[in-house]
């Protein structure tokens, strides 16, 4: 499995054909800024683009769920189906991340869209594979050139693991080498035949 992947001819493009490929995913993702509080929470995705998020910190068992058949964010603040429950756009300053992250452009396939934008002025390097908790991952560094800098990131630092293809780990940097963010994803599931529900 680990020379298939070292084998590809894109590992983002392959990744990328992964994401389209699955039915869903469930992860732990752990995010730290560089500047702000560290959020981990629960996160499941289902095609087409249904997401749940369940806080364990900050704000623990608070529950936000986006579904883009109605292009809006459902957030339970004390847990999924209790009281109050709140109707907000995905664009909401009280639901975006320390980065202004979107929780309807923070899947895994918006990312690598993003990471793919930045490859198409830039250039990637495969850094080796390393060990990121227990699986093994294959390390990629995508920076891009200043002047074509679409992504918003002059860097994204990614660990395909090498039996999904998928991002475990994310670094991003800005054009000046300056961190913006660490993401671990932990205990990443595909295809789950029973997630959690979304509404």
């Amino acid at each position: 499995m680990t020379d298939c992947l070292f084998a590809a001819p894109d590992l983002i493009a392959d990744a990328q054909a992964r994401f389209d490929a699955l039915t869903n995913y469930e992860v732990t993702v752990r995010s730290t800024p560089s500047a702000g509080v560290p959020v981990e929470v629960r996160y499941c995705y289902r095609k087409p683009g249904f997401i749940r998020m369940d806080f364990i910190r900050p704000h623990a068992g608070a529950v936000l769920a986006y579904n883009p058949e109605t292009d809006k964010v459902t957030l339970w603040p004390f847990g999924f189906h209790t009281f109050p429950r709140l109707a907000l756009a995905p664009d909401n300053p009280l639901i975006q991340g320390p980065n202004a992250h979107r929780i309807d452009r923070s899947d895994i396939g918006a990312l690598l869209g993003h990471v793919r934008e930045l490859q198409r002025h830039g250039e990637t390097q495969i850094a080796g594979q390393e060990a990121v908790g227990s699986r093994h991952a294959v390390h990629l560094v995508i920076s891009g050139a200043p002047e074509h800098d679409a992504a918003g990131d002059g860097c994204y630092q990614l660990w395909l693991d090498v039996m999904t293809g998928l991002p475990i780990k994310v670094i991003s940097a800005d054009g000046r080498g300056e961190l913006i963010e660490t993401v671990l994803m932990e205990d990443l599931r595909v295809d789950v035949p029973e997630i959690e529900p979304f509404l």
